[in-house]
């Protein structure tokens, strides 16, 4: 059976306690000011060009949606700030140069992400997942040693993302949304002020899209989150801000409702170019996707 996080156990409940609140980031004065700054970011791969020109900002409180076509660029961007691939420009957090560095060196300095498929040590607990990429955080000397409690972080994030009840389950044996959440957990114990999710919800039920919307909703109060994601409904329930790719540029920036009225997104999205005659019967409805590659 797989276990949602509901309005008790995750998303819609406020933890209380100074652990809660470090873990949401809402003492931490180390990140209170970042922001995602991205300038001129160029990825070439020989004579392709897969990201070109590359302007975003993105500030904690403004949980961003990246959204484009099947080969936009969305995931090469995404890359390219984690360590993950070689471009030029700049990808600024914290005050920190990203391009250049090693991902290790990315990482500690409170960047994370998460992939399509969910990257866990399936054959460990909940529990030992979190544990490790607490361990992670602290250092290998602190990996080592035995503990004889489990540290107050991850017993939060078992909270948070609505995994407690299976602390002692194997990862391997989660559901698909269930792995999403103790990834994201997994960052979140790692003190990563800055998460790049690509296609969170993909493959979700409703109930586990919408208690994954409500999750990030809160992590993105106190956190720089950008969501890669091709499911329109989801974007339309949760996002703050979208920003648009095609073709390896960004097209259109803005709310969902400025973005699904933008006509070079309109044309993109429905594939016929977009008249400048004021409609005759009724708006077009809501715009649609293809799913990301």
């Amino acid at each position: 059976m797989t276990h949602v996080p509901t309005a008790e156990t995750a998303a819609g409940a406020e933890p209380t306690g100074t652990a809660a609140e470090a873990l949401l980031g809402t003492d931490s004065t180390r990140f209170r000011h970042d922001y995602l700054e991205v300038r001129g970011l160029r990825v070439a791969f020989g004579g392709f060009v897969a990201v070109r020109d590359v302007d975003l900002t993105v500030t904690q409180g403004d949980l961003r949606f990246l959204i484009g076509p099947n080969g936009a660029g969305k995931t090469t961007l995404i890359d390219a700030v984690t360590g993950l691939a070689s471009a030029t420009g700049s990808a600024r957090f914290g005050g920190k140069e990203l391009l250049g560095r090693g991902t290790h060196r990315i990482a500690r300095d409170g960047v994370g992400r998460t992939f399509q498929t969910a990257s866990v040590f399936e054959e460990l607990t909940v529990l030992q997942n979190l544990d490790i990429a607490a361990g992670a955080r602290r250092g290998p000397l602190t990996m080592l040693r035995r503990r004889g409690a489990v540290p107050e972080a991850v017993e939060q994030a078992l909270e948070l993302v609505g995994l407690t009840a299976l602390r002692d389950t194997a990862a391997g044996v989660l559901a698909h949304g269930q792995k999403q959440w103790l990834e994201i957990g997994m960052l979140l114990v790692q003190d990563a002020h800055l998460l790049l999710l690509d296609e969170p919800v993909a493959g979700m039920t409703h109930a586990e899209r919408e208690a994954t919307g409500e999750l990030l909703r809160r992590i993105g109060s106190q956190r720089v989150v950008v969501v890669v994601e091709h499911d329109m409904d989801f974007l339309r329930s949760f996002a703050d801000s979208v920003t648009v790719m095609h073709q390896g540029q960004v097209l259109a920036e803005g709310t969902v409702a400025e973005v699904q009225n933008d006509p070079a997104v309109v044309e993109v999205y429905l594939g016929s170019p977009v008249s400048t005659e004021p409609p005759t019967t009724q708006a077009a409805g809501p715009l649609t996707t293809q799913e990301d590659a």
